[in-house]
């Protein structure tokens, strides 16, 4: 049947039809959506505006491109969407933002949490994988707000409006936002009973053998249940963001933790009887001896989850009740972020990436374990351009595969130490070294002389903070006069965790913490906390991110180093700076509403009040410069 869509009669003719849009001439355009079902007959004079008029709008293409378009669409066996990618080089985003205007919809990027859970569940996750037409929340009037990546498909809206029984209004996404939301929100995965694989333990055979190194631990769900709790932990620990993974064995039972945002957080236990198991299935996944359980072992396990390689260091320890088994996450779809997102102030970044463009010395990030200073580095040797120069890495062990530089393994029963793996990269041309880390006098002296030989050295040092890096490396046996020679400026760091931005609210410190906030200049009545909810286990916070303290080692240091290199003289010199040491940047987040005191606290040394006054009066003018 037939629907023509002309002049009104006498009737309609104040009353438009549902659906119809009025052209001049007396002709109609049908509203968004409609215009998939029917085909109005349209005269020369008047057309829909089609997919080439909204790209036109949004400047993705020029009015003369659009008409060359259309001419190519009168001979092309192809349609507007594949010439403006191919042709005209018009990105996807952009297509799809045309897409939304042309069937009136509003085009919107997604994250994870701004997607509401009950919301997401009323369909079925592997119908929005499939679809991608995802819930995003329900609104006050009851109407659910639905995402799409395919706005012309109104019978798949239209079904999900019978599905739902509910009134849709409909924005459009990319592709790739709804992937992450499944990604984070898919708890079927997770889908398992730790009493199920009690009582299937009897007929476990533990020992299995795999022909190959890197395991999908997606594909193995089907197998033994040791196989599957242990993919269970480890899948579940990289969806909740855990950095370690802690199987400890106690008396009646065996308790799983995982370090959350530097944090230790209980999260199931398992029975005793299932401990030997666990541990023989890591062991065996490590490649190390499931028969000795009496010395320390270390291995490594690749695998693969959510598409992506994981690496996971392992390391076993014989406790009084069993072997203690701690497996360190190496993801390295964390561990590359850029400068701007470590937490650095402006200033601070300004200098760290002038430090790193110097053409040679030594740059030195300071910390305890897991303070993010890989990270740091990598990020820095990120900056780096390799495609002109000769970047390499001697570190024990690699923990992260990089592209754009060349790693080389420390293998100490092998005979290749630090040292050794350093006088042969020397050797080797290059432009720019790390150091995983200074640890003994001989590796010192090979980076020292390095630096002073023209090239750029990048390398980590266990102190707690910026000044003392200076004594460690005296103490170590490096002559005063060498470190002053040779040091470009030192970079201490801690991390704190994040507020939770899902339930952040004003929070009012108690007397307790008041002399601190005061020092720094903050109003009590200024800080934020988290409340707590389920997207942060009810902690209040949610990601770290870093503070620092940056020592630059100008004329004025190098005549202090060469004079008088104890911690106190190197300390009172780097306070008349005025640049903040790692308390004072604490309280700058604090103030920000990044984070709270209480974080600071736990990670940084308190700077007395007048160090912190100080810090305030001069931070504006800070003295402090490369020489």
């Amino acid at each position: 049947m037939k629907r023509i869509f002309g002049k009104k009669t006498e009737r309609q003719a104040n009353d438009p039809a549902p659906g119809i849009i009025e052209l001049d001439a007396g002709q109609t355009e049908l509203a968004p959506g409609l215009r998939n079902l029917y085909s109005p007959q349209l005269t020369t004079k008047s057309r829909m505006r089609d997919l080439a008029d909204m790209l036109c709008e949004l400047t993705a293409v020029t009015s003369e491109q659009v008409a060359q378009i259309r001419e190519e669409l009168r001979t092309a066996n192809t349609d507007i969407e594949t010439l403006a990618a191919g042709k005209y080089n018009v990105a996807k985003e952009t297509i799809l933002e045309a897409k939304a205007r042309l069937y009136g919809y509003e085009f919107k990027r997604l994250t994870p949490e701004q997607v509401d859970k009950k919301a997401f569940a009323l369909l079925d996750i592997k119908v929005i994988r499939t679809s991608f037409l995802m819930p995003v929340r329900i609104k006050e009037n009851g109407v659910l707000l639905l995402a799409t990546t395919q706005p012309s498909n109104v019978f798949a809206i239209d079904d999900v409006k019978r599905q739902t029984n509910m009134d849709i209004d409909v924005i459009v996404c990319p592709q790739e936002d709804i992937e992450k939301v499944c990604e984070s929100l898919d708890d079927t995965k997770f889908d398992y009973n730790v009493e199920e694989f009690v009582t299937q333990m009897d007929d476990v055979e533990l020992v299995q053998d795999s022909e190959e190194d890197v395991e999908d631990l997606e594909k193995s769900a089907g197998e033994s249940p040791v196989i599957k709790f242990v993919n269970y932990v480890i899948s579940h620990s990289l969806h909740q963001g855990a950095s370690d993974i802690h199987i400890e064995p106690k008396e009646k039972f065996t308790k799983i933790r995982y370090r959350i945002d530097g944090v230790l957080f209980d999260t199931m236990q398992a029975p005793a009887k299932m401990h030997a198991a666990l541990v023989s299935r890591l062991k065996i996944m490590a490649n190390l001896d499931i028969s000795e359980r009496r010395i320390p072992q270390d291995g490594k396990i690749a695998v693969i989850m959510g598409g992506r390689g994981v690496d996971l260091r392992v390391s076993v320890l014989p406790t009084s009740h069993g072997e203690k088994v701690v497996i360190r996450l190496l993801d390295s779809k964390s561990i590359m972020i850029s400068l701007d997102k470590t937490g650095m102030q402006p200033r601070i970044l300004e200098a760290f990436r002038q430090q790193i463009a110097l053409p040679h010395g030594i740059l030195l990030v300071t910390g305890p374990t897991g303070s993010g200073k890989s990270t740091t580095l990598y990020s820095a040797l990120a900056q780096m351009d390799s495609t002109t120069m000769n970047v390499s890495t001697v570190e024990d062990p690699v923990e992260y595969n990089l592209e754009f530089c060349n790693q080389v393994q420390v293998n100490e029963k092998a005979g290749l130490t630090f040292s050794g793996a350093l006088r042969s990269l020397l050797r080797q041309d290059p432009d720019i070294m790390m150091i995983g880390e200074i640890r003994d006098q001989e590796t010192a002296r090979i980076a020292v002389q390095a630096a002073l030989t023209g090239h750029l050295v990048l390398s980590t040092l266990h102190t707690n903070d910026a000044p003392s890096s200076i004594s460690r490396l005296v103490n170590i046996g490096i002559e005063p006069y060498l470190i002053a020679a040779s040091l470009n400026g030192i970079l201490a760091q801690r991390l704190v965790r994040r507020i939770c931005s899902n339930c952040k609210e004003p929070f009012t410190a108690p007397d307790s913490l008041r002399k601190y906030l005061e020092a720094g200049g903050i109003q009590p009545s200024e800080l934020m906390h988290g409340k707590g909810c389920d997207q942060c286990r009810n902690s209040g916070y949610s990601g770290r991110c870093g503070i620092h303290e940056l020592l630059i080692v100008d004329d004025d240091f190098r005549r202090i180093i060469n004079v008088d290199a104890s911690v106190n003289s190197v300390r009172d010199a780097f306070r008349k700076t005025g640049w903040p040491n790692l308390f004072e940047d604490g309280l700058g987040k604090v103030k920000n509403g990044v984070t709270t005191i209480e974080e600071i606290l736990r990670v940084a040394e308190v700077a007395d009040a007048a160090d912190i006054a100080l810090a305030a009066g001069q931070s504006k003018t800070p003295t402090n410069t490369q020489g």
